[in-house]
């Protein structure tokens, strides 16, 4: 069967082993063809080919129902589900998405860009089944990184209590997440997946089926043939901590063997109650750049397929702000041993892989488990110590009682490095930053902060290490303005103070953190038509300067606010309510992200979308103070007065 016929996942139905494993290489060549071309995820999607086949051979997907932990292991899901002939629009503007959503198919039972979710979800889906009396299969797809998140062992602790309710939750474990995992639990796991084979089944199984009268108490014969293929430890059992909480556990199976998982999911959906089938894979199966670099290739821009190495830049770009954090951090730790570096999982998106590496007994990676990871540092914070929580802005939301219980309420000094804040392109809504704004202006005792380059982060993380209290600084994705960097030796900023980059009388423009530079061009694009600004760097949201901008906003009278974040609540609002506490009453504009969803496209594309390019900004500043036909404005008033950085 050619792939590009498949419409629907229950055409595979029927197709033999051989048949499966041509579908297979098909989908293989389609993966690496798309993202090899535009980017996106790799290693994930190569890893969980067989099972994908495997498993929905044994599920009627007209009916049942699947969840995909994260959704970036999915596109095999999504290349036999009908998005075949689209996926060459793979994460871009308009085309398919890189997640799972709802909207997008009918076989997409459950979007997701954040993991540990699949096992509630699908849970709550098998409730409900059975609450309206209905018979439908209900499987959670699960990556071994994932099961470090909480939400999942809370997840499995509700279901493992729950005997008579038929749930499948597939564990694909290829002892990786984004990095290698961490902790206890991976480590439980890479000793099952290296056990001898001493048992081909464990005794809850034997146990299960003698309670299940359809069985008559006997093993079926798909299980007894699966002699061999499973595996356990003598002491302690494979599988025990899933059996004592509940869960009929089934494994460790090879991952890339169709017609053993098949028997294997079949066996599964006749045992009843809530089943653990362990699969082992490789992740970037079928590649092999992507199975020796298992990290570099977890996602990929553009790249070589022949060679395996990304396209070379247009033209150079200056270092990411994540580096250049990053780089800050090293050397912030290697003068001051009270420094921590902490991530969840995240070490390269977010620098602290620099740290790892150079600094290593100063750097903490927790897993998937945000919540853990602030209130360790807030512990770690009690007892002196100066815990930098590096944390991706649409991640920390997951964390948020933390932040504010557990160190804004007992003002501890934790600083908290918001990466990929504002918005962030082709991963779309799940993975936008552009609530942090909002969320962290009404934590109490933090101090809030955005730099307009990378040379200002530099200062920024000096003043939050500082500063004797919680404080955040929300840093955007990708490169920086290309301003120059001291190596070492910077100064902390005042905090509450802004500065003024250039005076004018007509406008008064307040930006905040990445949209400092997009204002400064704006007022250049405004001046043109005569009409002169006065430009302020925020550079903090709490707290503001009003010392600063409340004379300006009296004597000038015309206010524009421009933030990289949501306008409900955000900056913008912040500098409104201050201006109405103040009873300053003035015309006044806000732009940023309105209350809607940015979906997933190049960050260039979503703020020409959302009218925040400079000529756009110009534009709607013209219309907004009745400017669109002046040519010149001439001004008596007096310029303000410059303020010293």
């Amino acid at each position: 069967m050619r792939l590009s016929e498949l419409t629907h996942p229950n055409q595979l139905h029927g197709l033999s082993t051989a048949e499966l494993e041509d579908v297979a290489c098909q989908i293989r060549e389609r993966h690496l063809q798309v993202v090899s071309t535009s980017g996106g995820h790799l290693g994930p999607g190569l890893g969980v080919v067989e099972l994908t086949l495997a498993l929905y051979q044994t599920l009627d997907l007209d009916c049942d129902r699947v969840v995909w932990d994260v959704g970036h292991q999915a596109y095999p899901h999504k290349l036999i589900t009908g998005r075949f002939n689209d996926f060459d629009s793979l994460r871009q503007q308009k085309g398919v998405s890189g997640y799972l959503k709802r909207t997008e198919s009918r076989f997409d039972h459950f979007g997701a860009g954040h993991a540990s979710t699949s096992i509630s979800a699908a849970l709550g889906m098998a409730m409900a089944r059975d609450c309206r009396g209905e018979d439908f299969k209900c499987v959670a797809v699960i990556g071994d990184g994932a099961l470090t998140g909480g939400m999942a062992l809370e997840a499995i602790n509700h279901a493992g209590h729950l005997p008579n309710t038929p749930f499948l939750v597939v564990l694909n474990d290829n002892d990786m997440s984004i990095s290698p995992p961490v902790g206890a639990l991976s480590t439980y796991l890479n000793r099952m997946r290296h056990s001898p084979p001493l048992q081909f089944i464990s005794d809850s199984v034997q146990e299960s089926v003698k309670n299940l009268p359809f069985m008559g108490g006997e093993l079926p014969e798909e299980l007894k043939s699966l002699k061999g293929s499973m595996r356990r430890l003598a002491v302690p059992k494979v599988g025990a901590v899933f059996e004592e909480l509940g869960f009929t556990y089934i494994g460790p199976i090879d991952g890339h063997d169709i017609s053993q998982m098949v028997r294997t999911f079949n066996t599964a959906h006749r045992v009843g109650g809530p089943v653990l089938v362990h699969v082992v894979t490789t992740k970037g199966k079928g590649y092999p750049y992507a199975e020796a670099d298992q990290v570099g290739y977890h996602a990929q821009s553009a790249f070589d397929l022949r060679t395996g190495k990304a396209l070379p830049a247009k033209t150079p770009k200056p270092p990411s702000y994540s580096k250049v954090f990053g780089q800050t951090l090293v050397k912030l730790c290697e003068q001051d041993r009270s420094v921590y570096g902490i991530t969840a999982a995240m070490a390269t998106g977010t620098g602290l892989d620099l740290l790892q590496k150079a600094v290593p007994e100063q750097y903490i990676d927790v897993g998937i488990a945000e919540q853990h990871a602030v209130t360790l540092a807030a512990g770690m914070a009690c007892e002196g110590l100066k815990p930098v929580v590096a944390i991706y802005s649409t991640f920390l939301q997951r964390a948020y009682d933390q932040v504010i219980h557990d160190v804004g309420i007992q003002k501890l000094p934790v600083t908290f490095v918001l990466d990929r804040a504002g918005i962030v392109g082709a991963d779309g809504p799940t993975h936008q930053g552009q609530y942090d704004i909002s969320y962290l202006r009404a934590v109490p005792n933090f101090t809030v902060m955005a730099p307009k380059d990378e040379s200002e982060l530099q200062r920024m993380l000096v003043t939050c290490l500082q500063h004797d209290g919680p404080a955040a600084l929300r840093i955007p994705r990708g490169s920086g303005e290309g301003v120059p960097l001291m190596e070492e030796g910077w100064e902390p900023l005042k905090i509450g103070r802004a500065e003024i980059l250039s005076e004018g009388n007509d406008l008064l423009i307040v930006a905040y953190g990445a949209m400092v530079p997009p204002a400064t061009k704006t007022a250049n694009i405004l001046n043109e038509s005569g009409i002169k600004s006065t430009v302020i760097n925020a550079r903090f949201l709490r707290p503001l300067d009003q010392a600063l901008i409340h004379p300006l906003a009296r004597r000038i009278g015309k206010m524009v606010t421009l933030e990289e974040g949501t306008l409900s609540g955000g900056f913008g609002a912040a500098v409104l309510e201050s201006l109405s506490d103040h009873e300053i009453q003035i015309q006044t504009l806000r732009l940023g992200i309105p209350d809607q969803l940015v979906e997933h496209a190049s960050p260039d594309q979503s703020k020409e979308a959302l009218g925040l390019t400079p000529e756009q900004m110009a534009e709607r500043i013209k219309q907004k103070f009745g400017w669109n036909n002046t040519k010149s404005i001439v001004s008596n008033k007096t310029s303000p007065q410059s303020v010293k950085n």
